[in-house]
């Protein structure tokens, strides 16, 4: 089971990023997914997460709201996170992760993160 992360980038404050968690080794429809994001010296943070259908998505960080939507293409075994409205304190590591059930304490699956740097 292998995810990777993708599309991070810096970008000025209110600008838009598109997030791509791309797996291989597995059929990604049977998990769930999440993406997390850590910054250096912090805990790591869940973000959203939509279940393996896409019939359910989960927004942890309250600010996130309304401003992150996670979606999935499960025909190109890719889910999305496209941030809009972008700030500073968004700057993390981003990091996608497969599970069975969306959980924001952690999940079983974990890719290699993308850096999202906001600039004020």
């Amino acid at each position: 089971v292998q995810l990777q992360a993708s599309g991070g980038g810096l970008v000025r404050a209110g600008g838009s990023l598109r997030l791509s968690c791309a797996a291989s080794g597995f059929t990604l429809d049977e998990y769930a997914i999440g993406w997390f994001r850590q910054v250096p010296g912090e805990e790591r943070e869940g973000v959203s997460c939509i279940n393996s259908s896409g019939g359910r998505t989960y927004y942890y960080v309250k600010s996130a709201k309304g401003r992150f939507t996670i979606s999935r293409d499960n025909a190109k075994n890719t889910v999305y996170l496209e941030m809009n409205s972008l700030k500073p304190e968004d700057t993390a590591v981003y990091y996608c992760a497969a599970d069975v059930v969306c959980y924001s304490g952690g999940m079983l699956y974990w890719g290699k993160g993308t850096q999202v740097t906001v600039s004020s």
